[in-house]
């Protein structure tokens, strides 16, 4: 679809800062569905437009307290065209407009939002008043001037092991330039973008970026501009360019690469944006005219009111036109904005509202320790027991390389709590990732070349990074990570990926381009294989869940069973694939509630694996959203289902609020602790608010109603690019918060968007190590080997001290995963069978078995953890094989 942008707070691909998703608007008029199809959390305004519902103060959002919006009623803030006080604004809010001093930003977008992004303030993106780009169809407001200040510099930590750090940049918030395409003109533009999606423009050769058009828009003077193998577009060398612009300056064979300018990438909180920063993004839009049971059928699934009005009919995906756009069967597309086919007015099963979630006997702690160095947008825990940090291409890190540039990855050492900077050859920018059988940490994917940036860092859709660590061997720490040329199969922005039983990975999904999602040939809902040294065979396979739920198939959760089967959800639905047949195995009914999966994205968990469940445990989502904007409510309900069952069905429970962006991370007492969030918005720069601080406790073991409890709060916002991570110690490592297009420092000056850039790190102490706690830890842990087989015969030895009087013992086996977005890819704990335990004895000697299969613990670094009375002792790391 083709009207309407979501801004799904995704990683941003090179060509748009946030992902555009397209999508038609459900209205207030479709009657042949009932009196309302807006969506959960909207109600009827003026002209039959779907607005927020600002006096829902239900159950289902029980944090609307935390919100800051005017509580009057929509026809009482519509009159006249002064400012509102909401941030809402043009034609369906009686031409109000938005105040450029105001929290919000100056710009009212298509949709009736204030702000100060290329989203709100372009006229190409149907900005309505205090446009930047030129004159909009509604009277000007005084936005089209500055509405946000510089955000000043704060003075950057350096670790004590870090290189030359310098001052942040001040981050430009000038609403005057907006990178709106240029119509049909071939005319050099003023900000660096190029190409057919900006009109056909071309790059100014003297000018201050470069005269090479790359493939993603961008000008510059690289070898990934110039030339045309590189999808070079205009000014190219070696070739004549399509538009016959002028040659580039760089010449063939040697370009010469211009010194970087410091012109400044802006935060969300300006409407000078970058698209090439900026993630993929689904919007809300109104369609004209709503599609009809007599409109033209489809011929390629797509539907709906952007796609000329066509019906699904007898598609073979389904009969139901999603508000997105596409024609499917699942409850995304029959449910909220079906657009036309055999709609369903309410869903077969409502999912709960949120239910208290009492205080826990003993309360977890937060306690800041240092810094990142860098933002956290991924993070894994090495075999070396410190913790990798990755992030995209920024202007502003608190710690610089050698060469002088800006680092954006970092080795963080728990112990003494300071970091090395890391350097990589291509953009990470929302990758995804695993390991290999030896520990290596793999980063896959990622995003375009940003060299009006850092000319050092080219093209990492499809890039494979590596970062090898040993087990007890520190000769490798500090290492950068290491790119030696293998590529996926295709790019891919926003994939997942599983390792498997003989150590290859599984890689699924991922954008193109990162353009406009709802566009089904931007997308890329395929799987390849990657074999044990992680190079690709080359394959991309079609997938059908990721194919039926787009523009809701990135970053899906995936669960490896232990028949080599692999649990696969996106969006609400879910599957058993069959990875060596390449098919479906069965599949499951839709999860009640609203979307899972980016870029409502919540949080996905599978239970701990023992003999005494088989080796088959449930898996747990929880939180949510409705669509991707900063008005989306949250959802507080999680489904337990187990995949492996004779006839699996979702169990549903609920949270104390509406959690987006929450993450689980698995305990090694076998619970699972929920943090990070925001009780309203999505993913995507400038979309979460409300911040969800409290860290919930849930107990599998608990019957239903009674699994989760509060076990204390942060004062940090963490929202999008945050990461929560289990370390050997038990405590969990809680960090980033980077929701804005590049890195704002000061949050007094942030007037646009009031959450800025987190380099804090958080240590969450659980309640099992809290007060005496740490005394009763199983202590002088050893281990007869670090390298524990798989399969029915293979054992190990544990000794260890107990405390005094200790009455039960776990041997917990734990891996972390690659942890990015609420994601915690492989992820997975399980707890091992042992004998020779004495009870109430203090010296212990453990007879352990290792796991039954590699589909049960696939190869990889693991970390063993002694729980003595649900205390765990520091854990040991081994590798698995």
């Amino acid at each position: 679809m083709k009207a309407a942008i979501f801004s799904l707070g995704l990683c941003a691909a090179t060509a748009h800062a946030n992902i555009v998703f397209h999508w038609v608007q459900p209205t207030c008029d479709f009657s042949s569905v009932g009196p309302s199809r807006c969506l959960e959390g909207q109600v009827c305004a003026e002209g039959d437009v779907c607005v927020p519902d600002l006096s829902a103060r239900d159950s289902h959002y029980a944090s609307f307290s935390r919100h800051a919006a005017s509580e009057a009623s929509i026809e009482e803030r519509a009159a006249g065209t002064a400012p509102r006080t909401d941030g809402r604004c043009g034609q369906a809010f009686g031409g109000a407009t938005c105040d450029p001093q105001g929290p919000y930003g100056g710009c009212c977008s298509q949709y009736g939002y204030c702000g100060n992004t290329n989203a709100h303030c372009s006229v190409a993106n149907g900005c309505q008043n205090g446009c930047s780009a030129a004159a909009s169809s509604a009277a000007p407001s005084k936005a089209a001037t500055s509405s946000a200040k510089p955000a000043t510099s704060a003075k950057p930590v350096t670790s004590a092991k870090s290189s030359t750090s310098s001052a942040p940049v001040k981050v430009a918030s000038s609403a005057s330039s907006a990178a709106a395409p240029s119509g049909t003109s071939t005319a050099p533009r003023s900000d660096g973008r190029c190409g057919k999606d900006f009109g056909g423009a071309t790059c100014d050769p003297k000018g201050a970026y470069g005269g090479c058009c790359s493939q993603y828009g961008y000008c510059g003077t690289t070898s990934d501009h110039c030339l045309v193998s590189s999808g070079c577009q205009n000014g190219c060398t070696g070739a004549a360019s399509s538009s016959g612009s002028s040659p580039s300056s760089s010449k063939s064979g040697s370009a010469t690469t211009k010194s970087p300018v410091s012109k400044p990438v802006s935060s969300p909180g300006s409407s000078v944006t970058s698209s090439s920063t900026q993630e993929p993004v689904l919007g809300t839009s109104r369609s004209s005219a709503a599609p009809t049971a007599t409109g033209k059928v489809t011929t390629d699934g797509s539907c709906g009111a952007s796609y000329g009005g066509t019906i699904c009919g007898d598609w073979a995906a389904g009969s139901c036109c999603s508000m997105y756009g596409y024609c499917g069967n699942t409850s995304s597309h029959c449910g909220s904005g079906c657009q036309s086919g055999p709609c369903l007015s309410a869903p077969v099963v409502a999912a709960p509202g949120a239910s208290p979630a009492p205080p826990a006997p003993i309360l977890g702690s937060f306690d800041v320790v240092g810094d990142s160095g860098v933002p956290v947008m991924h993070a894994g825990l090495l075999p070396n027991g410190k913790v990798a940090f990755l992030d995209k291409v920024e202007n502003y890190t608190q710690v610089k390389l050698s060469d002088g540039q800006y680092a954006y990855a970092a080795e963080y050492d728990t112990e003494l709590n300071t970091y090395v900077p890391l350097s990589y050859k291509t953009n990470s920018f929302c990758a995804g990732g695993a390991y290999l059988a030896d520990g290596t940490f793999l980063a896959l994917g990622g995003n375009g070349p940003l060299d009006f940036i850092d000319p050092t860092v080219g093209d990492g859709f499809d890039g494979i990074r590596y970062l090898k660590r040993s087990v007890n061997n520190t000769d490798l720490d500090g290492q950068n990570w290491s790119e030696p040329g293998n590529k996926l199969a295709s790019k891919r922005w926003y994939p997942s990926a599983q390792t498997l039983a003989d150590g290859s990975v599984f890689v699924a999904s991922g954008s193109l381009n990162g353009l406009d999602p709802s566009n089904m040939t931007n997308n890329n809902p395929t799987w390849e294989l990657l074999n044990a040294q992680g190079i690709s065979d080359g394959i991309n396979r079609p997938m059908e869940i990721l194919v039926k739920n787009q523009p809701y198939y990135m970053y899906p959760f995936m669960h490896l069973m232990k028949d080599g089967s692999l649990y696969v959800f996106v969006s609400k639905s879910s599957e058993l694939f069959d990875i060596a047949g390449n098919k479906s195995i069965k599949t499951y009914p839709d999860m009640p509630g609203e979307y899972r999966t980016y870029p409502n994205t919540g949080g996905s968990v599978m239970l701990p694996l023992s003999s005494s469940n088989n080796w088959t445990s449930d898996v747990i989502i929880c939180g949510g959203g409705a669509y991707q904007d900063i008005t989306s409510p949250t959802d507080p309900s999680c489904g337990r289902i187990s995949p492996m069952s004779a006839n699996p069905t979702w169990e549903m429970d609920s949270m104390p609020e509406g959690r987006g962006m929450v993450e689980g991370t698995l305990l090694p007492d076998g619970t699972v602790l929920w943090l990070n969030g925001c009780n309203k918005g999505a993913q995507g720069f400038g979309l979460g608010q409300n911040p969800t601080f409290d860290a919930l406790l849930y107990d599998p073991a608990q019957p239903l109603g009674k699994r989760f409890t509060t076990a204390g709060a942060t004062t940090i916002p963490r929202l999008y690019h945050s990461v929560a991570l289990l370390l050997l110690d038990g405590t969990v490592m809680v960090t980033g918060s980077n929701p804005v297009e590049q890195p704002v420092i000061s949050a007094n000056n942030n007037t646009a968007f009031p959450y800025d850039t987190e380099f804090r790190v958080e240590i969450y102490t659980p309640p099992y190590l809290m007060g005496n706690a740490t005394a009763l830890r199983p202590r002088k842990i050893t281990l007869s080997t670090l390298e524990i087989k798989a399969g029915a015969s293979s054992t190990f030895y544990v000794n260890f001290n107990a405390p005094p009087g200790a009455k039960n013992v776990k041997i917990a086996l734990y891996h972390g995963g690659f942890v990015t977005h609420s994601v915690h890819m492989g992820a997975r704990m399980m707890f091992l069978d042992f004998t020779g335990w004495n009870a109430g004895a203090t010296a212990q000697e453990l007879t352990v078995s290792g796991p039954p299969s590699l589909n049960v613990a696939p190869p990889g670094p693991y970390v063993v953890y002694v729980v003595v009375d649900g205390v765990p002792g520091i854990g040991e790391t081994v590798l698995v094989s």
